[in-house]
């Protein structure tokens, strides 16, 4: 089950073929190259929710949590030399962060991969053409910005010379005539 998670459910069939990571397989754990950490890897696990980078630089250990919605969405890149094969990455604002998610196959394959992990994480689909401009093909739904609903203060309401806020806590009154009237009676008042 450990081997599975590691590797996002899909085992490379030969000593050629490289790793590939299943969207649909999430949470996964898997390696990645990391010019700047020692042994120029880092440890990347990978949820719907979250991405954990774990990494060591001069033999400090170090662990990143980010959110999905940290990252500006999943990039489809196409290199300027070949125009064969195409790579996806899960960018994020700082590059050093960014992950690749699928590397080196051919554009047809990796055009499905792509959509189906901006399905999985609902991030924005971006593709980098060979001159090296970034576009958004498709957003996400996480990328669709709600404001946070607010509650209406009444002080500085439009309304707030209408009624006075006294009534808001109070019962309504009862109409006058509703009310028993009893005529002519005698009123009894006990008295100590």
């Amino acid at each position: 089950m450990r081997r599975q998670m590691e590797t996002g459910g899909a085992m490379p069939a030969g000593s050629g073929r490289t790793m590939r990571l299943d969207p649909f397989a999430l949470p996964i754990r898997f390696p990645a190259n990391d010019a700047g950490a020692d042994g120029q890897m880092r440890q990347i696990e990978l949820d719907r929710d979250r991405v954990v980078l774990r990494r060591a630089v001069r033999g400090m250990r170090m662990k990143i949590h980010l959110s999905v919605d940290a990252f500006t969405g999943i990039t489809l890149v196409t290199p300027a030399a070949d125009g064969d094969t195409a790579s996806i990455i899960l960018d994020h604002c700082d590059p050093l962060l960014s992950i690749p998610l699928l590397d080196g196959v051919a554009v047809d394959e990796a055009t499905v991969v792509w959509k189906a992990w901006g399905r999985v994480l609902g991030l924005a689909l971006r593709q980098r053409g060979q001159d090296g401009q970034v576009c958004e093909v498709h957003p996400g739904r996480r990328t669709l910005q709600m404001e946070a609903v607010v509650s209406r203060r009444r002080r500085r309401s439009s309304i707030r010379k209408r009624r006075p806020s006294i009534f808001l806590r109070r019962k309504p009154g009862r109409h006058i005539a509703l009310s028993v009237v009893h005529r002519d009676e005698r009123e009894i008042i006990a008295r100590n």
